[in-house]
């Protein structure tokens, strides 16, 4: 008994070692590459960055304010698109799908997910690009807006699942129907799942650069409105790192520190505020 009391302890303190090493690692990955990214860019980090236009080839300094200004644009359109069609596509799979069709829906959109971003880029241009005969914004904010609905939908779904189905009862046991239960019960209940959920989803396609090549293509100056080619972070960031000048490199590298720190910064405050909130309600 003794030994195996023993083993069964060495091989706890074992796996837990393990574990912690492995979220070491998780954390230090990330550690180095915003530290390594601040290094490499940390000298074009300046107030002209955030506020300035590029200058032109050969001249050194200028900022990227368009391209910052023209991702939050694109994000904010996919946004938009994406987000309500996934949350409300959850819902209905969640608490009023049935069998055959919500098997159907739930596997074309795991189909959508798995789809190269490239590919969605080019049905954006087709669809949107070539009609309009010209980039735009818009065109940028639909491709990523489809590629935001399938996670958002099936993030969606599982969290509204792991609601205990006895809060569903409660509701509907104290006079509610099913649809104000769902609204005013489970959705709230699963709230801060979802909504992770959603920074997350946004998380991924903050730094998608294929369908935006196709789409939004790219603008050297501003892009008032939603109907002309935009500057954004990923393209930018291509765009300078593949060009032969080092001041180019190295606002490639700040820009790639601006936009992981901006998607940090979003998690950040969506959990500040849902948790705001819960202490609110309590």
């Amino acid at each position: 008994m003794d030994r195996l009391l023993i083993r069964r302890k060495a091989v706890n303190a074992v796996m837990l070692g393990l574990t912690g090493l492995c979220a070491l690692i998780a954390v230090g990955v990330l550690v180095f590459i915003v530290g390594y990214l601040f290094y490499s860019g940390g000298s074009s980090l300046n107030w002209n960055f955030f506020t300035k236009l590029p200058t032109p080839v050969g001249e050194s300094g200028g900022g990227m304010a368009n391209a910052i200004l023209g991702s939050a644009k694109v994000l904010l359109l996919a946004s938009l698109i994406g987000v309500p069609i996934g949350f409300l596509g959850g819902v209905y799979l969640a608490e009023f799908g049935g069998t055959t069709f919500p098997f159907v829906v739930r596997y074309m959109t795991d189909l959508l997910n798995g789809v190269p971003s490239i590919v969605i880029g080019i049905f954006a241009f087709t669809l949107i690009v070539l009609p309009q005969k010209h980039f735009s914004t818009l065109a940028g904010g639909m491709a990523l807006g489809l590629m935001m609905i399938p996670i958002s939908l099936r993030s969606t779904e599982e969290f509204l699942r792991a609601v205990p189905v006895s809060m569903r009862e409660g509701a509907m046991a104290l006079g509610a129907t099913k649809t104000r239960a769902i609204v005013t019960v489970v959705v709230p209940a699963a709230m801060q799942g979802i909504v992770t959920g959603i920074m997350l989803n946004l998380a991924r396609v903050a730094g998608e650069t294929a369908p935006l090549l196709f789409t939004s293509f790219g603008n050297r100056f501003w892009s008032p409105g939603w109907g002309q080619p935009t500057a954004t972070l990923p393209v930018m960031i291509f765009t300078y790192a593949i060009a032969p000048y080092e001041d180019w490199h190295r606002q490639a590298w700040s820009a790639g520190f601006v936009l992981l720190s901006l998607v940090f910064a979003v998690n950040v405050i969506a959990r500040l505020a849902l948790s705001r909130g819960g202490h609110q309600r309590r």
